[in-house]
């Protein structure tokens, strides 16, 4: 890609948010979109069968050498673990049993993070409306690296070493940009949780409770899924502040991958997003867009013009509406 964000640019870009503009016009133009803004049952089902492939994996991993815990944790616990915090992205969404079954979708969440091994879902789904409504807004969305993380790491060295450490970046830049009081929702993921965990650890032992562990930490940070994290929002095109990836990783993601289709239209599920982009073709085809993660990721840390810092804020506190 050309045109991209010089050192003497390595300063919050401040812009308008497009996606607001953008729905109103396709749905304008395409009114049956609306029809795609309806519950994925299969959600249900799918997220059951990966909380049982884990528990599965749990068990045949006890007893192994540390070395192929490990290996495992990387080669297939990371892949389940990261697609799972994506299917909890679709149940923050109201994805799974609609918006008028909304508890149902956070209780739902919270048995999709059993294996993830850390609460996440209730706080994910606080955080993550904010980062709809407010895309970009200073002191608001957490997504946005902190000052520091732009400033430090700027390097190719710094920034590998910023993509291994994404989950604690994630986990912890909300308490320093936008902390909010804990909710009732949120002691009982942490309980939940906490009580799973300690299960694992009686049932079968260390081995399985570190697998569920670097399955996590693994997975969220130096691993090929990892690339939508940098993908969907750091500006490689100067003005161009969410950007889609069409290729075949959105299988295990629930189609994150088409994110300026989702950010367009938050109520429409990842099974459907395709369709949004096939009906408005016009309007997705020529934007930027990515077909590999891997590279979005050695392009992130080898090139020099791109930091953390290569994102847009914005001043302004915009309420969007997401229907």
């Amino acid at each position: 890609m050309g045109g991209r964000v010089s050192r003497e640019d390595f300063e919050w870009v401040y812009s308008d948010q497009p996606h607001t503009d953008r729905r109103r016009q396709i749905l304008a133009k395409y009114p049956e979109i609306k029809s795609l803004m309806k519950p994925d049952s299969n959600l249900i089902w799918i997220i059951c069968m990966m909380v049982l492939a884990q528990l599965v994996t749990f068990y045949l991993v006890k007893d192994l050498d540390w070395k192929w815990v490990i290996f495992w944790a990387y080669a297939f616990g990371s892949c389940v673990n990261h697609s799972m915090t994506l299917a909890i992205h679709e149940v923050s969404h109201n994805s799974a049993f609609g918006h008028s079954k909304a508890m149902w979708n956070r209780w739902l969440g919270m048995f999709a993070n059993l294996p993830i091994g850390v609460p996440y879902s209730v706080s994910f789904k606080r955080y993550h409306m904010d980062h709809h409504r407010y895309l970009g807004d200073d002191g608001i969305d957490v997504d946005i690296p902190t000052d520091f993380e732009g400033w430090f790491f700027c390097t190719s060295p710094r920034k590998f070493i910023w993509v291994v450490l994404q989950p604690l970046f994630y986990a912890f830049r909300p308490l320093f940009i936008n902390p909010k009081p804990i909710s009732s929702l949120e002691i009982i993921n942490t309980v939940a949780q906490i009580c799973f965990d300690i299960i694992i650890y009686y049932v079968w032992g260390i081995k399985s409770l570190v697998y569920m562990l670097s399955a996590t930490i693994l997975g969220l940070g130096l691993h090929p899924i990892s690339g939508h994290f940098i993908a969907e929002h750091y500006m490689f095109l100067k003005g161009h502040e969410t950007y889609s990836y069409y290729g075949p990783l959105n299988f295990l993601t629930f189609n994150v991958g088409y994110h300026n289709e989702h950010h367009d239209f938050p109520n429409v599920p990842g099974k459907n997003l395709p369709l949004v982009r096939k009906i408005a073709a016009e309007y997705y085809d020529n934007l930027p867009h990515y077909n590999s993660w891997i590279k979005v990721l050695y392009d992130f840390v080898m090139d020099d013009t791109i930091s953390p810092y290569s994102r847009m804020k914005r001043h302004a506190k915009e309420d969007i509406t997401l229907d």
